[in-house]
């Protein structure tokens, strides 16, 4: 199906950029927020889109604010958090009764994450987190997982052992900490772009694949 160009429009007054992407029927929506350094138009974003369109999943991709408006600056939290929320109510409604989800890749994921924490998503029955952001490169910590105690949903985290904003050993007692809310789903060798070395014999596509498969065998168990 053709994708759909959208706008959405925000509490603020400002208005962003969004595009729907869905098969005929689909089994599932998400909403899926783009990354701090590239917006919703990023070849992942939209291979991302692609794949879960050929599994039945319709996409709502959208732009924050500064990258509407070509800054590099991501938006301060609040901001941030009204347009995944103009994103989910807009997704809502386009999925006539599919089951929803709410998610996004690193900077997104973890916008997504606080919007949910901070008052349900309605109608959101999980979030799908591509390389949940932990912590900066270079500074492990924990911190940015406060909120998670307070997302009542479940969560899937999809990240690779070699994301350097994911430290491995940090991140799995993030995750099992949650209970039965959290799931977990490692890419060996793997790093924050999902990108593999070739010396594992691996190759991205492939790694996306899995992803996908993986990330859409979880929606539909939710």
């Amino acid at each position: 199906m053709p994708t759909e160009t959208l706008t959405l429009d925000l509490p603020s007054g400002e208005t962003v950029s969004a595009l729907w992407q869905a098969p005929p029927t689909p089994a599932a929506v998400l909403t899926l927020a783009h990354g701090a350094g590239a917006g919703m138009t990023h070849r992942y974003m939209t291979n991302t889109a692609d794949g879960l369109e050929a599994r039945g999943v319709a996409t709502l991709r959208f732009q924050f604010p500064y990258m509407e408006k070509g800054g590099k600056r991501p938006d301060r939290p609040p901001l941030a958090h009204s347009a995944v929320r103009a994103a989910v109510v807009e997704a809502r409604r386009r999925a006539k009764g599919a089951p929803l989800f709410a998610g996004g890749r690193s900077f997104g994921a973890r916008m997504t994450s606080q919007a949910q924490a901070l008052a349900p998503l309605e109608d959101v029955r999980g979030l799908v987190f591509f390389a949940f952001p932990l912590h900066p490169a270079g500074k492990p910590g924990i911190e940015r997982a406060d909120h998670l105690a307070d997302v009542a949903i479940p969560m899937l985290f999809l990240q690779g052992t070699a994301d350097t904003l994911a430290q491995v050993d940090l991140l799995r007692p993030v995750v099992s900490g949650l209970g039965e809310r959290g799931t977990l789903i490692l890419v060996e060798s793997a790093d924050h772009s999902f990108h593999v070395p070739a010396r594992t014999g691996g190759k991205d596509h492939e790694v996306m694949d899995e992803l996908l498969d993986r990330a859409v065998g979880w929606i539909t168990c939710v």
